[in-house]
Formats: C-alpha cells, structure tokens, sequence
C-alpha cells in the first residue's frame, strides 16, 4: 500500500487537472468557496481539509483529489471568504490574525463548512490542516461545536492552547505531524501538548521528523522536505485507516 501511495503522492503533487468542484456557500449571509472532491468508488468516509494562511488554492485541492484517489470524500473548507486568497505576508497575518482574535468566529466558519460538506457526504469525518489550518483543527477539537467527528490531524499546525480553554475528555482520536526543525512552533510546544492530552486522557500520535522546518509539506518552497512529507502522508493514511469506520 505504502509504495501505491508514493506514486498516487507523485502524480498529485504535479498539480494537475483536478476533477473535484468549487462549492459556493454561505455561513452568516457572507459568501465562502470551498472545494469537493468525491472518492473515487464507494466512500470510505469524509476528510475535511483546512487551509493554511493562503487560503484555498490548488495546493489544498490537490490534497482533496488525492484523498478522493485514496477513496475518500475530501472538502477543503474556506475560512476566508469567497475570492479572498491573499498572496502577501501582511495581507495573509491580518487575515488569521483576526480569527486567531475572534476564535468564535472560526469555530463558526470551520462547523459551516462541515456542514456544507455533508450536505454531499454522510457520516463520520476526519478533520485535518496545515499550519494555521492545523491550528483551526485543534480548535475544532476543542470546540465541542461538531459531531460525528472521529479524529483531528494537524501538520505542523499552532500546538497552543489558549488561556481558559481545554480539550474536552471525549475528543477524538488527535494526530501530530511536527518538524524537529521547527523554530516557530518547537519542541517545547510538542511536549506540553502531550502533557496536556495525557491528563485529560485523549489518544494522540505525534509524528516528529528530524530536520524538518515548518511548513516542510509546503511544496515549492525552500522549506519543503520530501521524506518528510511522505512519511507525514503514511502516517495520516494509517490514521484514516484506524479511525474512520468505513477505512
């Protein structure tokens, strides 16, 4: 299975001619656009995908189609608002910036887009993201505002918990995909995460590769790392694999 996925990993990462759809909806009256990509057979269950500061572009459609490949349904929920992908450092930390402000805000627009993608695929769903997208997972997680959710994966994400929140004792399953390398969210984060769902008793996994910056799944970039990657990828698999009753 591991050596399939590495050649499904190939043909995904060229960014080629996607086969999933763009989805206008609303939350609040205010237009957003997200992207569905249904499995290839019969569904094995939904993935919901959370963008990181750029917002939705072909870097998370092409997540989407790969889940969908791997037969999965695959929704990359749109926290930005329809036709806002900013493309400049400033414009893209005053977007979250402002949810990081408003967390009320981004549990709303993380569960409307949920929704949304239920409304095409039924039953249980994984929710994972990169970087401030793996922060929004673990928000979500924290939220209680979803149901039938059945486990959170973030890539190199934000791992802080703000002042006077908590996971619930009933969170699902929680997978960690972090860079050893990283210098702006570092060990000490990993290690007080663990610490934090120890004693609430949640099951979790921490991936940590070594020499891996963050964003080192960011493709193109001089912090990309394949190996890493790969292997972030595998885990995230096993994970579906493991809690997703229809995997």
């Amino acid at each position: 299975m591991k050596s399939l996925l590495i050649g499904v990993f190939a043909a995904g990462l060229a960014f080629s001619a996607h086969a999933g759809q763009s989805v206008t909806y609303q939350v609040d009256g205010k237009d957003y656009e997200g992207y569905m990509a249904k499995a290839s057979g019969t569904s094995k269950g939904l993935v919901l995908i959370v963008h990181d500061w750029d917002g939705v572009d072909k870097y998370e459609e092409t997540r989407a189609e790969m889940l969908a490949k791997l037969g999965y349904d695959a929704f990359a929920v749109d926290l930005f608002g329809k036709g806002n992908r900013p493309q400049e450092v400033k414009a893209k930390r005053a977007l979250t910036g402002s949810l990081y402000k408003n967390r009320d805000l981004m549990r709303k627009l993380l569960v409307g887009g949920l929704e949304t993608a239920r409304k095409s695929s039924s039953g249980k769903t994984v929710v994972m993201g990169y970087c401030f997208g793996g922060a929004a997972v673990l928000e979500m997680a924290r939220s209680v505002k979803a149901s039938d959710i059945a486990g959170y994966a973030t890539f190199h994400g934000g791992l802080s918990t703000p002042k006077g929140q908590s996971y619930p004792d009933n969170t699902a399953p929680i997978l960690v995909a972090h860079g050893g390398a990283d210098t702006a969210i570092t060990m000490d984060h990993v290690a007080a995460l663990s610490k934090e769902l120890e004693a609430k008793k949640i099951k979790y996994q921490i991936e940590v590769y070594s020499g891996a910056p963050h964003a080192f799944t960011v493709i193109g970039s001089g912090r990309y790392r394949k190996v890493a990657d790969e292997q972030s990828w595998s885990a995230f698999q096993d994970f579906l694999n493991t809690n997703l009753p229809g995997s």
